[in-house]
This record gives structure tokens, C-alpha cells and sequence, in this order.
């Protein structure tokens, strides 16, 4: 009964025999109590990346770059950029190296409105005016009339320049005399002036006095130029052909008070190493002249003015000067003209 039974029923037997039993060894394995369980096959191993030279052989092929990013909020706000558009591709790099310079920018605006042909010489003086051109200037800074106690006198001091902007010709001249009176004294000097820096020249040359007196002929040197706060400032040394030694130091400052009207206050000191008798020069600080004149601009190259002259002997000049009865000071009333071309 029992052999019919497990006839009638052979897939449940099977099923019972082929079944995975827990802990099924080898050695029952083979006597038939269990099956072993059927081993996986192992993954794959991982494929290397792709390489640019396996992808030109078709081996394999690259990784599509990543996309580009967008245009962010903050770049679309600063219109580096439109929001849903693909940014454009920067421009291309120029080239290094013996790369040509690019070509100089024009300056034709005025060619469109005048013409060419009207604009050439035009354009051909501007670029002879401006750098490295050269400038001519004669100026005469103070032609004036001294009122004051004893005689009228007169006086000028003026300069002229001619050259460039490094490297210039300079001459200048002052001197007085009384009118009606002899001519008291006179100067000229003829300077080579050289640029040394951005507001001051290096001057250079002979300086020569004329007068009824003697008449010394100098070698100088010099600066002259534009000192901070605006002031105009001149400092000379003087070596007579005796071999006297003299200085020379002037300064001045023009005090606008309105476009036009100027105040200037000025100074002049003169000093000597030595005493030069024939010349009523005592050593030291030798005399001095302070001024303060009130000019009208009529234009920038003419004006007119009135002020105030003080001009004294010092010390060993004033001893000297008072030895032959000669009053050592004066003060004057003035009244000019300052104009230049």
C-alpha cells in the first residue's frame, strides 16, 4: 500500500529529495540525501573609464561633458546674461608672442563734421604745440615807478624763455635808475635751463651788471620752479670774475582774490661771502626788498598794479652804505604793469 501510495505521488518525493536542505554537505550530496545549492556566478568586473585613445580606437566612448551652467540670478541681474538662453562662448584669445600691436585709435571725430582736408593742418599744429614742442615766452613781471621819500625812480625785472620743455634758453633782466637822475644799476643774465624734475629747472650761465659803477661779469647756477602751496621761488650763486662769491634768493605768491584781481606779496634776500667795498657789499646777509602789489587781470597777458615797495641795506651793507652818507632803507609807493607774449 505504501509503495502505491509514493508511486501515485513521485513529483512530492522529487520535490522532497531535490529541495536545498540547510547544511547539505558534500558527502551527502553525493550519497543523494540533499542537493547543493547552485553557486552565482561572480559580477563583472568594473570597465575602466574610457580614455581619449581607447575612444578614437571605437572601443568605447567618452562621457558626454557636463552641461554648462545656467544663467544664474544673480549674473542675469547684472546683464551678464538672459535667463533660459545658452550663454555665449567667450572670445577667442589673441594670439602671443610676435602678435602685431593693434592699430592706434583716431581722432577723425572733427573730420566727419569739417572734413579731412580742413582738419590736416589743424591736427598737424595741435601735435607740434603739445609734447616735445617748443615754447617762446617773454615776460616782463614788474615795470613799474617807485614814489617814496627823496627821487622817483624806476624798475624792471623781466625774463624771456625760448626752447622746449626739457631744455631751455633763458635770459633775464632788472635794474633801476632815478628819472632825471643817472642810471643806478643793471643787470642781464643768459642761462641754459634744464628741467630736473616736474615744477623745478637747473639754470646755468653768465650773469653780467652794467652801471655807473663797476661792472662784474658772474658765472651762476641755479633753480628755479614752482615749490609746494604754489609758491614761485629762485635761489642763484654768483662768482665774480674777482672771485667774489654772492646769493641771491627771491620768492613770491600770488593770492587770488577773485578770477582777476591778484595779491602778491614778495621777497628778495641777497647775501655776500665777503665784503665787496666797491660795490657797497658787506659780508653776510646784505639786503632785502619786500613788496606786496595788488594787480587787475585785465587779460591774463596785461595787468596793471599798485602796491608797496620796502628795500633796505643790512648789517655790513647798511655800515657801508651810511659811511658815505647813503640812507641804507626806502620805502615806495609803486604802480605797474605786468604783461607777457
Amino acid at each position: 500500500m505504501a509503495l502505491l501510495l509514493l508511486a501515485a505521488q513521485p513529483d512530492a518525493m522529487a520535490h522532497t529529495v531535490s529541495a536545498p536542505a540547510p547544511g547539505c554537505t558534500a558527502e551527502h550530496a553525493a550519497m543523494g540525501h540533499c542537493t547543493m545549492p547552485k553557486a552565482e556566478p561572480p559580477p563583472p568586473p568594473p570597465s575602466p573609464p574610457c580614455s581619449p585613445e581607447h575612444a578614437a580606437m571605437g572601443h568605447c566612448a567618452m562621457p558626454a561633458p557636463p552641461p554648462s551652467p545656467g544663467c544664474p540670478p544673480e549674473h542675469a541681474a547684472m546683464g551678464h546674461c538672459t535667463p533660459g538662453e545658452p550663454t555665449t562662448a567667450p572670445p577667442p584669445s589673441p594670439p602671443v608672442g610676435n602678435a602685431p600691436p593693434p592699430p592706434a585709435p583716431r581722432v577723425d571725430a572733427a573730420d566727419a563734421i569739417f572734413g579731412a582736408d580742413a582738419m590736416a593742418p589743424v591736427r598737424a599744429r595741435l601735435y607740434a604745440e603739445h609734447g616735445g614742442g617748443s615754447i617762446s615766452r617773454i615776460m616782463l613781471d614788474q615795470a613799474e615807478v617807485r614814489v617814496g621819500s627823496g627821487e622817483t625812480t624806476y624798475s624792471w625785472d623781466g625774463e624771456a624763455r625760448f626752447g622746449g620743455d626739457i631744455d631751455k634758453l633763458v635770459i633775464k633782466s632788472e635794474g633801476e635808475g632815478a628819472f632825471g637822475g643817472a642810471f643806478d644799476r643793471g643787470e642781464g643774465q643768459l642761462l641754459w635751463s634744464r628741467a630736473i624734475g616736474p615744477y623745478f629747472d637747473l639754470q646755468t650761465g653768465l650773469r653780467q651788471d652794467v652801471g655807473p659803477g663797476p661792472s662784474p661779469t658772474y658765472a651762476v647756477v641755479g633753480v628755479e620752479g614752482l615749490a609746494p602751496y604754489w609758491f614761485d621761488v629762485e635761489a642763484a650763486l654768483f662768482l665774480s670774475d674777482k672771485g667774489d662769491v654772492t646769493a641771491r634768493i627771491e620768492g613770491s605768491y600770488d593770492q587770488r582774490i577773485t578770477q582777476r584781481l591778484i595779491l602778491q606779496p614778495a621777497a628778495e634776500l641777497n647775501f655776500a661771502l665777503q665784503d665787496v667795498r666797491e660795490q657797497g657789499i658787506g659780508a653776510g646777509l646784505s639786503s632785502a626788498e619786500l613788496g606786496l602789489r595788488l594787480r587787475y587781470e585785465i587779460a591774463r597777458e596785461f595787468a596793471p598794479y599798485l602796491g608797496y615797495v620796502w628795500e633796505g641795506k643790512i648789517g655790513r651793507s647798511a655800515q657801508l652804505a651810511r659811511a658815505v652818507d647813503d640812507d641804507p632803507s626806502r620805502s615806495s609807493f609803486v604802480a605797474g604793469v605786468r604783461f607777457w607774449f
